[in-house]
C-alpha cells in the first residue's frame, strides 16, 4: 500500500475520506486507481482532482448514504440518478441490521478489510468477478450478526444462532462480531493464535475461492496441490475437521505449517499459506512505498527474495512493536516446508496472472 496526495500537497491515506489540512473530500478514482480530491460538480458529481485525469465521478451510494466505504464511480458529465455502488461494494450480499446500534461502525470497518483485500488482489492481477462477469465461482459476501438476543459467547451458542465465518462456493460469509475489537482479542486468546485480525479472515477466506477457481476439478492442478499439501480427499474435510477438534494441532506444526490450524486438513493449509503470501505481498508493497525497505517489488521479485526481505522487516517489526507492548507483526516462522508451499501460491498466483 502507497501514500496519496490531496490536491493541496498534503499526503493522504487510503481509508482517508476528507483531507485533514484543507477539508476536500476524498474518494478512489478508478482511473487514476489513487485516493483524489474531489470538487464538486452538478447533480452530486465530483471531477478528479488528481492532475491530468479530471474524471467526472459520483461517490458510491455506501460512500455517500452509509459512510462505510471511500470510492467513487465514474460516470457521464450529464449524470443524474442514484448514487450507484462502486465496484468493491457491489459484491455484497448481505450486509447487517443498520437499526442495531453499534452495526453501522462495524460494518465499516469490515468494509475497510475487503478494500484491502480486493486491493492487492488487484494487485496481483488475480481474477475475481460476479456471475453477470462470466465467473464460477461468482464472488460475494454476506456480513452477518449472530441471531441470539441475549449477550453471550458466541462458541457456546447453538449452530441455530450463530454465523459461521467461512467460504461456499464463492461466497465469503463474515461474522460481524469480527469487527469488535473486544471480542476478536477474547477469541484470539481462547484459540491461542498469534493474530486474528479482520483482513485476515478475509485473506484466509479468499484462498478457499481462488482453491475452487484455479485448482478444484483440473486434475493437474489438483495432483500438483496434493504433492505439496497432501491429499485434501482422504481424509475427507469433516473427518479431519473432528479429529483437529478432538485432538488439536500437531505438537510439531511450527516444523512445516504455518500456523496450527494449518495443520487440520490440506484445504486449510492451502488457506493459510495463501493468506501468509497475502500478508507478505501487502508487507513488502508497503515497505516499498513508504520508503522503508527499497529496491524489492513484490510483483516482479522471485520468491526467495520476497521470503528473505519479509524476515529481515519482521525482525525488525517486531522489535519494534515489542518495544510498545504490542504483539509481533509478523509471528510466522517460515520454515523450507512453508517456503515451498509458499512458492505453490507464488507460482499460481503468478501464473494465471500472466494469463
Amino acid at each position: 500500500m502507497r501514500d496519496f496526495r490531496c490536491d493541496c500537497g498534503s499526503t493522504v491515506f487510503f481509508e482517508n475520506t476528507q483531507c485533514v489540512t484543507c477539508g476536500k473530500a476524498l474518494g478512489w478514482c478508478p482511473p487514476c486507481r489513487a485516493m483524489s480530491a474531489l470538487s464538486p460538480g452538478a447533480n452530486d458529481t465530483f471531477q478528479c482532482g488528481t492532475a491530468g485525469c479530471g474524471a467526472r465521478l459520483v461517490k458510491c451510494h455506501n460512500y455517500a448514504v452509509e459512510h462505510v466505504c471511500n470510492r467513487c464511480v465514474v460516470v457521464a458529465d450529464d449524470f443524474a440518478g442514484a448514487a450507484p455502488l462502486c465496484d468493491y461494494c457491489r459484491y455484497n450480499d448481505t450486509i447487517p441490521d443498520l437499526a442495531i446500534a453499534g452495526n453501522r461502525e462495524m460494518w465499516a470497518r469490515l468494509e475497510l478489510a475487503k478494500r484491502r483485500l480486493l486491493y492487492t488482489l488487484d494487485l496481483l492481477g488475480l481474477p475475481y468477478g460476479a456471475r453477470a462477469d462470466g465467473f464460477e465461482p461468482p464472488l460475494s459476501f454476506d456480513f452477518k450478526a449472530d441471531t441470539t438476543v441475549a449477550p453471550r459467547w458466541w462458541w457456546s451458542m447453538g449452530k441455530e444462532e450463530r454465523v459461521y465465518t467461512g467460504h461456499a462456493n464463492g461466497k465469503i460469509t463474515i461474522n460481524l462480531r469480527e469487527a469488535d475489537t473486544v471480542e476478536r482479542e477474547k477469541t484470539r486468546v481462547l484459540f491461542q493464535e498469534a493474530h486474528r485480525t479482520i483482513v485476515g479472515h478475509f485473506r484466509h477466506e479468499i484462498a478457499h475461492y481462488y482453491w475452487d477457481m484455479l485448482i478444484g476439478g483440473d486434475g493437474a492442478a489438483e495432483a500438483a496441490f496434493k504433492n505439496v499439501f497432501g491429499d485434501h480427499e482422504s481424509p475427507n474435510y469433516a473427518q479431519a475437521q473432528q479429529r483437529y477438534y478432538a485432538d488439536g494441532p500437531l505438537d510439531s506444526w511450527a516444523t512445516s505449517y504455518v500456523s496450527p490450524y494449518a495443520t487440520m486438513h490440506p484445504w486449510e493449509d492451502f488457506a493459510e499459506t495463501f493468506a501468509t503470501y497475502l500478508d507478505m505481498v501487502s508487507v513488502l508493497d508497503t515497505a516499498l512505498h513508504m520508503g522503508v525497505s527499497d529496491r524489492l517489488d513484490p510483483l516482479t521479485a522471485e520468491l526467495p527474495d520476497m521470503v528473505n526481505r519479509y524476515i529481515r522487516l519482521g525482525v525488525v517489526l517486531n522489535e519494534l512493536n515489542r518495544a510498545m507492548g504490542l504483539t509481533d507483526l509478523v509471528p510466522e516462522i517460515l520454515a523450507p516446508p512453508v517456503v515451498a508451499k509458499l512458492a505453490f501460491v507464488h507460482a499460481l498466483a503468478r501464473e494465471d496472472r500472466c494469463h
